[in-house]
């Protein structure tokens, strides 16, 4: 187990971590989270005795790390990647390891075909790719088979297939009883291998609880409504209603309404009460992410601002609106909705309207006409015709553009005289290595 009490690192006058204190159990997954410069990487390194604390202590099994018999073959990490000699081969370098810690040779073996380098094991690390190094530092972690283990960002670099293998590494870790600390960017990834988090911002304990409770405490559900896009009467008919009934309610870009304080069953009384059609009412559960965003929103030090695109800008076609705002974007509390789900929709109504009318929209009522983006057919294909949007990126192939239908061929133009030039410039001379002899040919 990982115990801190305390902990304060200051560097100068800036203040890292500050009175951190938590504990890492065993058999469990434990991520570690927090935006950019909240002290992760400082406390990782003070964990393991690569920094002094200012205050406080943190111990691994009750003992400090340094003080540790064997601390290698008690705690595995990885901080950094690439902290290997490039020069170096692979299995070397986890050889040279394991002579320092009185591993045998054959655990080297082992921990290269567990994280899929046995293939590559003689080549020099200088080579290998982001992934390839996340890999290699995992291995080097598992190398004396310890207890606890610690991880900084270990999915960065690598493929769906590594990111899944880590993550199933991870379990099973925690699942024979080791005690498991990840830090990670990822809130999608931490939210499938983690069981417990321990949040921090500006070097402070924000939360150390379970997944499922740091999701309750910090976001609020609600419900997404829908009703006809035709009928945009009953869309504010029923938003009065919802508000009058004590529900809040937000409006979407899409159109839908997000309405909280109030439960589906009332939603849909409240609706059938006011002769509202409904095209959709759904439930909607946070995502750690949002959670996230909502509880470190204030302690978040690096912030992008908006990007001035003055007089980059191109000017809106006639006849095209610009994106109306939506009430309360920009301001603290609020997260843009989720995307409209594609497919399979329980709420989607079937396609109709008639020929010539325009396209149904995701919940089948008539969208705007927009220009479609189809990928290039090959002559003779079932559907190709010489209509539709050109491809921006096919190459011209030297044929003249077919008319309109109803219009009489135009010859085609003459090609535009070349403009005058001065004098050409001598071509340079193409220079030769002087150190080599002429080519007899």
């Amino acid at each position: 187990m990982i115990e801190a009490v305390g902990l304060t690192k200051r560097y100068g006058d800036k203040t890292a971590v500050y009175n951190l204190s938590f504990q890492v159990r065993p058999g469990a997954v434990t991520g570690f989270l927090g935006p950019n410069g909240s002290g992760k990487s400082t406390t990782m390194r003070m964990i393991l005795g690569l920094d002094n604390p200012t205050a406080g202590h943190v111990t691994i099994g009750g003992y400090p790390y340094r003080k540790l018999p064997n601390a290698p073959r008690q705690v595995g990490a990885l901080l950094d990647a690439k902290a290997v000699h490039g020069g170096r081969a692979a299995r070397n370098h986890l050889l040279c390891l394991a002579q320092l810690s009185g591993i045998p040779a054959r655990r080297v073996d082992e921990v290269l075909g567990v994280v899929g380098l046995q293939d590559v094991a003689k080549k020099r690390s200088k080579g290998f790719s982001l992934g390839m190094g996340q890999r290699l530092g995992i291995a080097a972690a598992l190398l004396g088979d310890p207890q606890v283990l610690l991880f900084d960002e270990p999915v960065n670099g690598l493929d769906p297939e590594g990111i899944l293998w880590v993550r199933n590494l991870m379990k099973a870790l925690a699942a024979e009883g080791r005690t498991v600390f990840v830090s990670s960017h990822l809130m999608s990834e931490m939210a499938l291998t983690a069981d417990h988090l321990i949040v921090i911002g500006r070097g402070q304990l924000l939360a150390d609880m379970s997944v499922t409770a740091f999701i309750s405490a910090n976001s609020a559900d609600f419900a997404r409504v829908r009703t006809p896009d035709t009928e945009p009467q009953q869309r504010e008919k029923l938003s009065a209603a919802l508000t009058e009934s004590g529900g809040h309610v937000l409006p979407e870009q899409d159109g839908a309404l997000r309405v909280t304080g109030l439960p589906l069953p009332r939603i849909s009384d409240i609706a059938h009460d006011h002769d509202v059609r409904l095209w959709e009412l759904s439930p909607h559960q946070a995502s750690l992410e949002e959670a996230y965003m909502r509880m470190t929103q204030g302690a978040v030090d690096y912030r992008s601002t908006i990007d001035q695109k003055e007089g980059l800008q191109q000017p809106l076609p006639p006849g095209a609106q610009p994106p109306m705002p939506v009430p309360g974007q920009g301001q603290p509390g609020w997260y843009a909705p989720p995307p409209p789900q594609q497919g399979g929709h329980p709420f989607t109504m079937p396609p109709q309207g008639a020929p010539g009318q325009a396209p149904a929209g995701p919940y089948g009522a008539p969208g705007a006409p927009a220009a479609p983006v189809t990928a290039p057919m090959p002559p003779g294909a079932p559907g190709a015709s010489g209509a539709g949007t050109p491809n921006p990126y096919a190459q011209p192939t030297g044929q003249a553009p077919q008319p309109p239908a109803g219009q009489a061929p135009q010859p085609p133009a003459a090609p535009a005289a070349p403009a005058p030039q001065a004098a050409a410039a001598p071509a340079p001379a193409p220079t030769s290595d002087l150190t080599k002899p002429e080519d007899p040919r």
